[in-house]
């Protein structure tokens, strides 16, 4: 029988700018270095998938991967990909990336994953994460409410929270106005979940300015990675 102590799990973030690897020990703790790629443009699955191979081939040793993921998952089964490929809609993440790797394959929501790693487990937890999109994940102790795709629900001025403070928006509007319409997105999800803490991820919350509530918390970007651990915990 294989020591559970000794299995190593190559964590996965697939996001639409860059995909990154890691490999943890089954408490969560890197064993090797973090490795990126810029995300294969058009961003179709088997070009992504490529490029995962070549970063897991970087890594050495592993005997599963947990994948996070830009859109809604459904038993490893990516439904939405706004930021990636129309080509993802119902592609089998999980089966194909077993079969390239020879290893099994466990496939989430990437602010979920990237919630996983950040959760303290107790109440009402929320993450958003701020990066070419807008993600966003939900906990009640520690439960996770899979697929809660907030980016695409209109937030204010007849835009969606994606369109007023993914990266684009970002780069249109400047990091002020930004950082203003992010202040009143906090409100309102405090207002909309009565979260005991929320937690503030992604590539771009390195741009944040602004005096964050006692109960928000900005979380590093390798959190995403850390929290394929989670996925494995039956």
């Amino acid at each position: 029988m294989e020591d559970t102590e000794q299995i190593r799990t190559l964590s996965v973030d697939i996001g639409g700018s860059g995909v990154k690897v890691i490999v943890l020990d089954i408490t969560g703790n890197p064993l090797t270095q973090r490795s990126r790629l810029e995300t294969p443009q058009p961003a179709k699955p088997l070009s992504v998938i490529s490029a995962i191979a070549t970063l897991a081939s970087t890594q050495g040793e592993f005997d599963r991967v947990s994948v996070g993921f830009p859109g809604v998952v459904r038993n490893g089964v990516t439904q939405t990909a706004v930021n990636l490929d129309p080509d993802w809609i119902g592609f089998d993440l999980a089966g194909v990336l077993s079969e390239r790797l020879g290893k099994p394959v466990r496939v989430v929501n990437d602010a979920d994953m990237q919630g996983l790693g950040a959760i303290q487990g107790k109440g009402v937890e929320m993450v958003i994460t701020l990066g070419t999109g807008f993600g966003s994940a939900l906990f009640v102790d520690g439960r996770l409410v899979p697929n809660l795709e907030m980016g695409h629900h209109p937030f204010r001025k007849g835009e969606t929270y994606e369109q007023q403070l993914g990266r684009v928006a970002l780069e249109k509007v400047g990091n002020d106005k930004w950082n203003r319409r992010l202040l009143k997105a906090i409100a309102t999800l405090q207002h909309l979940f009565n979260y005991d803490y929320l937690y503030i991820g992604g590539g771009e919350a390195t741009r944040i300015k602004i005096k964050l509530p006692t109960n928000v918390k900005i979380i590093p970007n390798i959190t995403g990675l850390l929290g394929g651990i989670a996925l494995w915990r039956d």
